[in-house]
């Protein structure tokens, strides 16, 4: 278990949507020392069945927390684990959000586990809207749920400037080791807001990183 100050059985929950930057928060915290816990599709499914009370359980197993299903059990956690520490992933701006969601669909493909269930579609291209209306109203959620308890929610923004320190002082931690992170980095495959063009650009990025795994085996074994 982390040496946190956090009294009893209190988290530290990350509650930002994906690609807002959880990666990188993960990476501190279990820099830290944090018994973390990711995306879990089993536990997503558990949480698509309302079967939240199991999902508490679980939480009562680990320090912090990342990635679905758990940003969308922030309320229930808070009742459950009272005195946690919440963290709000964001990004510099929604479209910053969207075009990262966006980039994530051509390299990924249509996102059914987690994406088409959260936001309505498997590929974002083409419901920017109700991608961006998803993105501010959970974040305002977020931000009202805790309006009274400022000291146990914090927002943070690496794109702009946000480092570990302020995520150390929030946490009452000392600084934490190695050098800054940035994790899941994404490449420029983005293509625009169109869903034709976002397949297309899927199909060829996906062939171009086939064929050079395949010529990286056949030089490994000549």
């Amino acid at each position: 278990m982390s040496t946190t100050p956090l009294p009893n059985d209190a988290k530290v929950i990350g509650v930002g949507l994906n690609k807002t930057g959880t990666k990188t928060l993960r990476q501190y915290l279990e820099r830290w020392g944090f018994n973390h816990r990711s995306y879990d599709l089993d536990s997503f499914n558990r949480y698509r069945a309302g079967d939240i009370e199991y999902l508490l359980g679980e939480m009562s197993r680990f320090d912090s927390f990342e990635d679905w299903p758990w940003p969308l059990l922030y309320s229930e956690a808070d009742e459950r684990f009272p005195g946690s520490k919440f963290v709000l992933t964001v990004r510099s701006s929604g479209d910053a959000w969207f075009r990262s969601l966006c980039k994530m669909a051509v390299r990924m493909g249509p996102l059914q586990d987690f994406e088409e269930h959260i936001y309505g579609y498997a590929m974002p291209q083409g419901h920017k809207q109700e991608h961006l209306d998803f993105y501010a109203d959970h974040n305002e959620a977020v931000t009202r749920h805790f309006a009274d308890r400022p000291e146990q929610l914090l927002t943070i923004c690496w794109e702009d400037g946000d480092g570990p320190e302020k995520l150390a002082e929030f946490l009452q931690l000392d600084a934490v080791p190695g050098p800054p992170a940035h994790v899941n980095r994404g490449v420029d495959v983005y293509g625009g807001d169109n869903l034709a063009v976002a397949q297309a650009n899927r199909i060829a990025f996906q062939s171009y990183w086939r064929t050079r795994r395949a010529i990286s085996r056949a030089l490994g074994r000549s």
